[in-house]
């Protein structure tokens, strides 16, 4: 067999991709265990039936063939009036790229900002794809890390030294997997920092439609940042169509038509009818979105609750301002994050992610995510709970 390419055998630069534990849980569960899964953003709620009427009809009606790459014009007219509208940033259909989902997008956003050994910043926790897509855009990963102290916010100084030389920053607010809003300040040193090192920031915002606490910002609402900042956004998270794979890219319209050029050569677009049902989606605007992002805070409120009750000094929950997770402090047990979660799935047949699959700023921490009904996950965390508090060393 011919060699593979160094760019594909080192995405996960040797290596776990990060999501062991999930597929150890999902093993089990295909077995016939019963597994309480707290591992992936999967709502525990289908796709609203009349989205999927609006794809059926849609395709029954005729847009089976290709559609146009960039997007239909419908559904980037209504990206960029969703995006306007709620960020107040002038943007028309030629700063939209429709790819198939939000990670289309930050592949498309990373191979537009680097050249071929390029360093491409990330922050430290991340969600797992993040240092994998900066390698598979030929670029150099690198971890700005964060610490627990200070809720893992960036902060300038911590980004000033890596930049140098650096050609993106990779951003996620509402953050996976630490659950913070970054609020204003934050993003005025990051935006400092990517004028004075003339960085493409590259900002994630799935989540933007599941904020608790404070408001969400884009990057790109800031002043002189818009034509540096390339916006990676989805309806896989607002309206629970994680397996439609339907997402954006924004940017200035260069950047986007160049990235349109690239969709020519790998995706080759998004089935119209899947981009009807989207325009359809968009256009009933935000109470649908309200409706799927509800549980998620009431369920936040749901563990605030038992972790201060029951955690003790085993586990701590760290504030959550969006998402739908939570990520918990468990070093108090003197386990890693693996060990804990791998320990607690063959134990009490709970399935939680290793703060170590987001990098090591998150060691000794584990990720619950809030995707079953509020009586499920009740006694799961009790039971996590007595099950950290039985690990604290005498």
């Amino acid at each position: 067999m011919p060699q593979l390419s160094t760019r594909i055998t080192g995405l996960n630069d040797g290596g776990s991709d990060g999501w062991d534990v999930f597929y150890r849980a999902r093993a089990l569960v295909a077995a016939g265990h019963d597994i309480t899964e707290l591992t992936i953003g999967e709502h525990d709620r289908r796709t609203d039936p009349t989205i999927l009427q609006d794809m059926h009809a849609s395709a029954v009606g005729g847009h089976t063939g290709y559609a146009a790459v960039p997007g239909t014009d419908g559904l980037r007219d209504a990206v960029a009036a969703r995006v306007a509208e709620r960020t107040g940033v002038a943007t028309t259909r030629d700063n939209v790229l429709i790819t198939p989902g939000g990670q289309a997008a930050l592949f498309a956003a990373h191979m537009a900002a680097l050249d071929g050994g390029q360093t491409g910043l990330y922050i430290d926790p991340c969600y797992a794809t993040y240092p994998g897509t900066i390698r598979a855009a030929g670029g150099r990963a690198v971890a700005v890390a964060t610490t627990p102290d200070t809720g893992f916010l960036p902060h300038p100084r911590a980004l000033a030294g890596p930049a140098r030389g650096a050609r993106s920053l990779l951003v996620n607010t509402p953050n996976n997997p630490a659950g913070r809003v970054y609020p204003r300040h934050t993003l005025d040193g990051i935006a400092a920092v990517a004028e004075a090192h003339d960085l493409w920031v590259i900002s994630d915002e799935v989540y933007d439609t599941q904020v608790w606490d404070g408001a969400h910002l884009s990057p790109r609402a800031l002043p002189r940042m818009a034509a540096r900042t390339l916006v990676a956004g989805s309806l896989s998270k607002s309206h629970a169509m994680t397996g439609s794979r339907i997402g954006w890219l924004v940017g200035p319209e260069d950047a986007i038509a160049r990235a349109a050029e690239l969709a020519t050569v790998t995706t080759y677009g998004v089935p119209g009818f899947i981009q009807d049902a989207a325009q359809a989606a968009i256009a009933r605007g935000t109470e649908p979105e309200t409706d799927v992002a509800a549980p998620f805070r009431r369920r936040r409120d749901l563990l605030m609750r038992v972790v201060a009750a029951e955690g003790g000094e085993a586990v701590r929950a760290l504030p959550a301002e969006g998402t739908m997770y939570v990520l918990l402090d468990i070093r108090a047990t003197g386990m890693t994050g693996a060990a804990f979660a791998d320990a607690l799935l063959d134990a009490e047949g709970i399935a939680v992610m290793p703060g170590e699959s987001f990098g090591q700023a998150a060691a000794g921490h584990v990720r619950v995510a809030l995707t079953v009904d509020d009586a499920r996950l009740e006694r799961a965390l009790r039971t996590l709970a007595r099950f950290a508090r039985a690990r604290v060393p005498a």
